[in-house]
């Protein structure tokens, strides 16, 4: 089937461009509440989860046994900016390992920001893998093994047994088999399993209320969904989407993305998961479906509106700044949310 076309991009009075998607939200029980498109489908949930790739880290009580604190917690959520905070913590987070930071697999990767590329250059470097929009998450994966007692050097492969914990994890929380059939390489060179949108929504339907775990899971998630709601600049950082909405929502939302127009979410006071796909693979879009169903779902304060609403329809300015287009929700689209 066809995606419904769902974000539009506007260009003074005239539609420019158009992205299709699908997505679930999804309860605890895995009861679909509202959807559109193929939730069926499966599809590289990338970064979107890797809240749910940590859960080893917290319930094997590696972390503990680590020293790992709140914010490096998220940063091993994080997809980060690669901001100076970011590298800092990353590089704590082997220091307690009794790592180096060459033992990171993740490959190097230049920081997000033109200022913290400007700070390489200033000081004649390149980046390094502590850059990596993933250090943190692979800092997480080397804390494991080192507590674990396995081999740190190549803790990206599908067989090692770091691989095979976050795998476990991934398929008790979601429901899914991750075969051979449905394994790609993400980015930083860990597998990435493919999994449906629906799968998706139920395990972060989980991920944010602890229903239907066991005690030392729930005991997990409870503590990942925490830290990274309460350090939100640690899972993203500057002017990123992730940060913005959980800094605007506190508690009471958690999101995260995932390349190529991936988005899960959980809002632990309904009891809801929400699991996205734009299918174009554009961001832009992903977090405008993104800010629509939070904005269908979750009542808001004044502020929260207020903050929420550069996020549901972000303009498009020329290059003197002048406003010149919006990209938002379809009609359509806005109209089925309000009647979630």
């Amino acid at each position: 089937m066809d995606n419904p076309v769902l974000v539009e991009v506007t260009r003074g009075p005239l539609v420019e461009s158009r992205h299709r998607g699908a997505f679930a939200v999804v309860d605890p029980e895995g009861n679909i509440v509202a959807s559109i498109g193929d939730i069926a489908r499966p599809v590289y949930p990338r970064s979107a989860i890797k809240a749910l790739q940590a859960l080893p880290l917290v319930e094997s009580g590696a972390a503990e046994a680590l020293g790992l604190e709140a914010p490096e917690l998220a940063l091993a959520c994080s997809s980060h900016n690669g901001e100076e905070r970011h590298v800092n913590a990353a590089r704590v987070m082997l220091l307690k390992a009794g790592l180096e930071e060459d033992s990171l697999e993740c490959g190097p990767q230049w920081p997000a920001r033109m200022e913290d590329v400007a700070v390489l250059h200033r000081a004649d470097e390149m980046p390094c893998p502590i850059h990596n929009n993933c250090s943190g998450k692979h800092a997480g994966f080397l804390g494991l093994a080192k507590v674990m007692g396995v081999p740190t050097k190549g803790y990206v492969l599908p067989d090692h047994p770091v691989q095979l914990e976050i795998k476990a994890a991934v398929e008790s929380m979601t429901g899914a088999v991750l075969g051979q059939d449905v394994c790609g390489t993400d980015g930083c060179s860990i597998p990435t399993y493919a999994v449906p949108l629906r799968n998706l929504a139920h395990a972060f339907a989980r991920f944010g209320t602890g229903e239907g775990l066991e005690p030392g899971r729930a005991a997990a998630v409870e503590a990942l969904y925490d830290a990274n709601v309460d350090n939100p600049y640690m899972v993203a950082g500057t002017e990123r989407f992730c940060t913005n909405i959980m800094t605007v929502f506190g508690d009471r939302v958690y999101a995260k993305t995932g390349a190529e127009g991936v988005f899960c979410a959980s809002i632990p006071e309904l009891g809801l998961g929400i699991a996205l796909k734009c299918d174009d693979g554009a961001t832009r879009a992903s977090e405008v479906m993104m800010a629509a169903i939070v904005d269908a779902l979750v009542e808001q304060d004044e502020d929260e509106a207020k903050g929420l609403q550069r996020l549901l329809r972000p303009e498009i300015s020329d290059r003197r700044g002048a406003h010149v287009g919006d990209i938002l929700p379809v009609e359509e689209f806005s109209g089925f949310l309000g009647r979630m």
